[in-house]
């Protein structure tokens, strides 16, 4: 299980990515009402950045940013006692200040800080408390499509195929075939065209 406690176990930064991107593409067919989606993504957060959200509805949340200058993890669980912000960032690289010490990063909160700045190399600061939640907001990330298709029955309540699943983790062309062994019927496909432009996965509905 990926955790602060075994952070090994995270991928490098493009297979997060990869992932990050497939899981949205998933809660955006769906939940085409975004406020009821876990994971969103958007590949235009700036010029250079991409940024990924996990929120549960329930206060906890997960913020990434992918950047030429690597990745930075931030998670939030507000059932859990926050430690302090400056331990959790030691030798965090001042290429993340900006995200992790401004908003919307700093009005949600902090209770576990991971990043990278090369291929891999995961890091993390004085992490005193491993109460953090991070096993139940990290082990998305494993690589396995039957991953998110666990949590996707108990979330959603729909038993989706793992064909389908793995297809859309390995970033395969979207077609509305590929939706339909998803969904049996989607209701508005400009919007879940304008949802892949901004999540950057590649579709084909002709």
């Amino acid at each position: 299980m990926i955790s602060t406690q075994d952070y090994s176990l995270l991928p490098d930064i493009k297979t997060l990515q990869t992932i990050s991107k497939a899981i949205s593409v998933l809660d955006a067919i769906l939940s085409q009402e975004w406020e009821y989606r876990y994971y969103s993504y958007n590949n235009k957060w700036s010029d250079d950045e991409e940024f990924f959200e996990m929120r549960n509805g329930s206060g906890d949340q997960m913020l990434i940013l992918f950047s030429q200058n690597g990745c930075v993890i931030n998670g939030f669980a507000h059932e859990y006692q926050q430690q302090s912000k400056q331990e959790l960032t030691v030798n965090l690289p001042s290429v993340f200040d900006e995200f992790i010490f401004g908003e919307p990063v700093n009005s949600i909160g902090t209770t576990f800080c991971l990043w990278t700045t090369e291929h891999k190399n995961w890091q993390k600061g004085q992490l005193q408390n491993y109460e953090d939640n991070s096993e139940e907001m990290l082990n998305i990330f494993d690589g396995n499509p039957q991953t998110y298709i666990d949590w996707a029955t108990e979330y959603f309540g729909e038993r989706i195929p793992l064909e389908a699943v793995t297809k859309i983790y390995n970033g395969q062309t979207l077609t509305k075939e590929m939706v339909f062994t998803i969904v049996a019927e989607l209701e508005d496909w400009e919007q879940l065209k304008a949802d892949l432009d901004e999540i950057g996965y590649p579709y084909s509905f002709q």
